[in-house]
């Protein structure tokens, strides 16, 4: 399902230039094809609620970009499918009723919207992938390097375990989505590193990435491997690693094993503060959604140039081959770089990570 023609560097680098106006393509759109001027409308489908980062930065980020592309002409019609793959496709031929000019489509589930994929196409609506591959004939993909977020995730357990790492220190895997593409990818960059190294004691497909779900498998996982024999825990994303954490809370485990996460919610970067979790993936959200909201104004209005120089990898689906795409590199979190990472790029403040139950946490950590 993957396949990279160039370099991560090379897409980073190409953000970089993106992020200076290099392309041509930030604050002025006044080389907009005649067929296509400012008054952009940019559809944009997010699949669910559960992850705060749709909310808090996608959709504002994305909107806010496309006006600054359109001198403020352009507009972000937004819909969020809260983990409903039916009601996603409603929504999709909405927006194909509507007319608007291009969609960015973050799919619940990248099968069932290959029809409606389809069908924007033969409107001559342009669809691009956002953060999770469609299927059917899209016309781009931004995302992050998914096969490097799950080997970030395996090497970070297995360093969480020291030099005593032993094959036979078993490991609960819970994995994200069945229905998310992406799943499957940080599963396989993730038994990359793993596999040969530990025992995978149990391993669960996440249904709809859902907390509760990830807590209901733990619990299972414990009943059948016993709370004191789990070295460690892959946990997909953050929210899972949370359900995990309260499964183990609640079997009575108080010295909790290392746990893995992924997209740098707030809760899961004050967990690792208290060192209740051990690492998540911090992923520069600003920069995957500018560059999508340039992708899809430099589509619509024409600027072949720019389009193609934010698109210089390649991907493929299992319906389409060498599609246009950007891969996004991404950091392990943990500790010792949250200066660095989500405070550093404003994602959060200090006084939000830092609350009262954090703060004597925080001072160890020397975040004032």
């Amino acid at each position: 399902m993957r396949r990279i023609a160039i370099t991560v560097a090379a897409s980073t680098m190409t953000l970089s230039l993106a992020g200076c106006g290099a392309l041509g393509a930030t604050g002025d759109s006044s080389e907009a094809s005649p067929t296509k001027g400012n008054d952009v409308t940019v559809g944009l489908l997010l699949p669910e609620t559960a992850n705060t980062r749709y909310a808090k930065f996608d959709y504002p980020i994305i909107k806010e970009k496309v006006s600054a592309l359109t001198r403020k002409l352009g507009k972000v019609e937004y819909a969020n499918a809260g983990a409903d793959a039916g009601k996603q496709a409603q929504q999709m031929q909405q927006m194909i009723a509507d007319k608007v000019d291009v969609i960015l489509l973050d799919a619940v589930d990248s099968h069932a919207m290959a029809g409606e994929v389809k069908k924007a196409k033969d409107a001559g609506i342009p669809v691009i992938a956002y953060d999770r591959l469609a299927e059917g004939p899209i016309d781009a993909y931004i995302s992050f390097d998914n096969e490097l977020v799950g080997e970030v995730q395996g090497r970070s357990l297995l360093e969480s375990l020291g030099s005593n790492i032993d094959t036979s220190d078993k490991i609960v895997m819970l994995n994200g989505s069945p229905t998310d593409p992406n799943a499957k990818q940080f599963k396989a960059g993730a038994m990359s590193e793993l596999n040969g190294k530990v025992t995978i004691a149990a391993s669960y497909d996440v249904k709809d990435w859902k907390p509760e779900n990830a807590d209901a498998n733990m619990t299972e996982a414990i009943g059948a491997i016993g709370k004191n024999n789990i070295a460690a825990v892959y946990s997909a994303n953050d929210g899972m690693a949370a359900g995990a954490i309260k499964a183990l809370t609640a079997a009575g485990v108080t010295d909790l094993p290392p746990i893995t996460g992924q997209d740098a919610e707030l809760e899961g970067v004050q967990r690792i503060v208290s060192g209740e979790q051990y690492m998540s993936v911090y992923k520069s959200y600003p920069s995957e959604a500018e560059a999508a909201a340039e992708m899809a104004v430099a589509k619509v209005q024409g600027k072949d140039i720019q389009f193609d120089a934010l698109t210089q990898d390649r991907v493929d689906s299992p319906t389409n081959k060498d599609i246009p795409a950007q891969l996004v590199t991404v950091t392990a979190l943990t500790k010792g770089n949250i200066k660095d990472t989500v405070l550093a790029d404003g994602i959060y403040k200090v006084s939000e990570i830092c609350t009262p139950k954090y703060k004597a946490a925080c001072t160890t950590l020397g975040l004032k």
